[in-house]
């Protein structure tokens, strides 16, 4: 049975205008600062209708959505350089490709034996994870080089709305459960929506700095960056509004 939506969700934002661009931005600040922290692995109970951490499957179970044809090119190149030692599924991405249609004729990741094909399960030598991030990590490279778009971004949302006029207005916010459409409120456990995930040491708009960077632009998220820091020194010496779910407690 699916879970309430988080009560009492109020969050605070921040919204300024592109020099260089006709475009608005607006952030979540009350994700971008909380402690939020991908806990796959360590308590993850991943995106089925059931609780299923034993699976370590992640966010993995239903494959990846590429973006555009250049994103799927991109992996597709990348996964050509994995070896047999780093990527499970290698031979049966060789004899059937990594990419498939689903029913609505979106682009996705391939499933196999249950989850995306590039997830290596815990009984493979390299234990439980994406391949391509730890690939990455193993390469010295960040992941989000290596993995497709919509797996480095997540739980970080961004939708570009587009005016009459043709002003763009850009919202970086968290992937809730909403935004998985009807199947999302079947899931059993979401982790922007469940406190077992806000136990990270530093705040999101720091732990997903490079990400950030790289959906809005470094000089954006300088200016974010910067303003972040601002509204703390102003709000030392009183109390935030802290993230919903972590109100619930």
């Amino acid at each position: 049975m699916a879970r309430p939506a988080v009560p009492n969700d109020a969050h605070e934002w921040v919204s300024f205008e592109d020099p260089d661009e006709e475009r608005t931005w607006v952030f979540d600040v009350t994700f971008l600062t909380s402690n939020w922290t991908c806990i796959f692995g360590r308590g993850c109970q991943g995106v089925l209708t059931g609780p299923a951490e034993e699976l370590q499957h992640g966010c993995c179970s239903y494959g990846a959505h590429f973006i555009d044809a250049p994103d799927r090119r991109r992996v597709e190149k990348i996964a050509a350089t994995l070896t047999d030692e780093q990527w499970q599924f290698r031979a049966k991405a060789k004899k059937g490709g990594i990419a498939k249609k689903n029913r609505a004729g979106e682009v996705v990741t391939r499933i196999v034996d249950g989850a995306c094909i590039f997830l290596n399960r815990k009984d493979f030598p390299t234990g439980a994870g994406c391949a391509l991030h730890q690939v990455a990590i193993q390469r010295g490279r960040l992941p989000l080089e290596l993995k497709p778009e919509v797996c480095w971004q997540l739980p970080l949302r961004r939708d570009d709305a587009v005016g009459e006029d043709g002003h763009v207005t850009t919202t970086i916010t968290q992937w809730d459960r909403k935004h998985w459409g009807k199947g999302g409120a079947e899931l059993h456990w979401w982790c922007t929506q469940s406190p077992e995930a806000f136990v990270g040491t530093r705040a999101v708009y720091e732990e997903m700095g490079p990400e950030l960077a790289e959906m809005v632009g470094k000089k954006t998220y300088r200016r974010l960056k910067a303003y972040l820091a601002d509204r703390d020194a102003r709000i030392a010496e009183r109390v935030p509004l802290p993230h919903p779910v972590l109100r619930t407690r």
